[in-house]
């Protein structure tokens, strides 16, 4: 076996890193960047000769370290992104150290056990059946993918159709259901599926983005045959979560009718509300739908990148996942192979990750993310709503905050996005603007376990300094 000077590329790597992570409390959030500025250091040709690996890792340390966003610094709130818990950290180096392709039980039995394990306590965690199937994905497009191929499955099957075999050609049409205020990663995993994103049937929202129950009763009630209804567990801009007892009567009356339905929950940020005692009531009855998707790098803080799609079918699941063929070593038993229940053929074990962050949080621990992560949201709501400069605009029931500053001259939407994009250059913090009820608006999302009152209030602070001068 050939070798290489590992200890240098470790010490390479490492070094910077380490550097790196104890910056995160003074170092600025976020600078605007010129892209020419950073192909000027990592661009030029193709390289005719090589360099030793430990120089490049040096000079990638070197060259990229004053334009990364500092995700994990406990005051980046924009897009909805977590920070990084210090033992999926550690996880993940020992996965890219191990490179265990993660596929097939036969290739990498040791990680596809830890997978195992860590699916059984994600289901212990959020509440929902103990026999549900489970896999580790990118994230929540792919998640959302993955729960919507089992539903394509199930619903099809129903009705008398083998769409793996047959494809979608000359198949009965399958109704999607979606509210206006979806999520962008529905209608692109319709695109995938080759169900359409135009073709989805919209059933409109109430004033905090909640599906309108009586109006997706009527659109049902108008529909014959397989359908697939998407609602929503934290609505991306009000952190709403749709009144999920009523949307799965209103599915199983349409089953009652002889239609084959199947209901997906879209909880990439609030199906974590299932493991708090305190928010939990806000996702009662989701245990009631067919399928859940989630991000273990958001409010779990797990790397990127990890996200978890959850189906009460495993044979849906399955089917729509897996494949068979004579080259490889399936397993069988009770032994699992991770490529049944993913898109993917070759993979990462994103799952240890998520395996590290619960076994060092426990259940308190992952709960208590949450509580303090929607108390800081309010926190952010109450202080900013005190300002007299700004108006929250929606009801602040788990860690979004929706912003709307106040204009002197009355263009808000404006002024809004000035006040935003002076923030970013602040670098004190990170927040992102949004469109929601035709207006221009701030989103806070507070989704990093590091996070603390002092973060918030630094945040505020530089909030406050820029409506003075935007």
């Amino acid at each position: 076996m050939r070798q290489s000077d590992w200890e240098r590329v470790i010490e390479a790597a490492m070094g910077p890193a380490s550097r790196y992570l104890k910056s995160l409390p003074h170092r600025p959030v976020y600078r605007p960047t010129d892209p020419d500025e950073i192909r000027s250091l990592v661009g030029g040709p193709l390289p005719e000769e090589g360099t030793s690996p430990q120089e490049v890792v040096a000079a990638l340390a070197q060259d990229l370290e004053p334009f990364l966003a500092s995700h994990a610094s406990g005051r980046y709130f924009g897009f909805v992104i977590g920070g990084l818990h210090p033992a999926a950290y550690g996880a993940e180096l020992l996965v890219s150290t191990w490179d265990q392709n993660a596929g097939l039980y036969a290739v990498a039995p040791g990680v596809s056990v830890v997978e195992e394990v860590a699916a059984g306590w994600l289901l212990d965690l959020l509440q929902l059946p103990r026999d549900a199937s489970v896999g580790f994905v990118t994230g929540g497009q792919m998640a959302n993918f993955t729960c919507l191929a089992a539903a394509r499955h199930q619903v099809l099957r129903d009705a008398g159709w083998d769409v793996e075999a047959d494809g979608l050609q000359g198949a009965p049409k399958v109704h999607v259901v979606v509210k206006t205020e979806r999520h962008s990663t529905i209608p692109r995993a319709l695109r995938y599926l080759g169900l359409g994103e135009a073709t989805a049937v919209e059933v409109p929202c109430d004033d905090q983005s909640r599906i309108d129950i009586d109006a997706l009763e009527e659109v049902l009630t108008g529909l014959e045959g397989p359908t697939v209804v998407c609602v929503e567990s934290g609505d991306i801009n009000t952190g709403s979560f749709d009144p999920f007892h009523a949307v799965a009567d209103a599915a199983e009356r349409h089953r009652e009718r002889g239609n084959p339905t199947w209901v997906h929950a879209d909880g990439a940020v609030g199906l974590w509300a299932r493991v708090s005692q305190t928010h939990r009531h806000l996702a009662e009855g989701l245990e009631r739908l067919d399928s859940w998707s989630t991000d273990a790098h958001k409010l779990l803080n797990c790397g990127y990148d990890s996200g978890i799609a959850i189906t009460r079918h495993p044979g849906a699941h399955r089917a729509a996942m897996s494949v068979q063929t004579p080259y490889l070593i399936h397993a069988d038993g009770d032994v699992r192979d991770p490529m049944d229940w993913n898109p993917e053929f070759s993979r990462r074990a994103r799952g240890v990750g998520v395996y590290a962050a619960i076994r060092s949080l426990g259940r308190t621990g992952v709960a208590d993310i949450v509580d303090r992560t929607c108390s800081l949201a309010k926190r952010f709501a109450d202080r900013l709503a005190d300002s007299d400069r700004a108006e929250v605009m929606n009801e602040v029931v788990f860690n979004q905050v929706l912003v709307q500053w106040l204009s002197p001259d009355g263009d808000h939407d404006a002024f809004n996005d000035r006040v935003v994009a002076c923030i970013q250059a602040d670098g004190t913090a990170f927040l992102s603007g949004t469109n929601w009820g035709g207006m221009r608006l701030m989103r806070i999302s507070v989704s990093d376990w590091a996070t603390d009152d002092n973060d918030v209030d630094r945040a505020i602070e530089a909030m406050l300094r820029c409506a003075d001068t935007a």
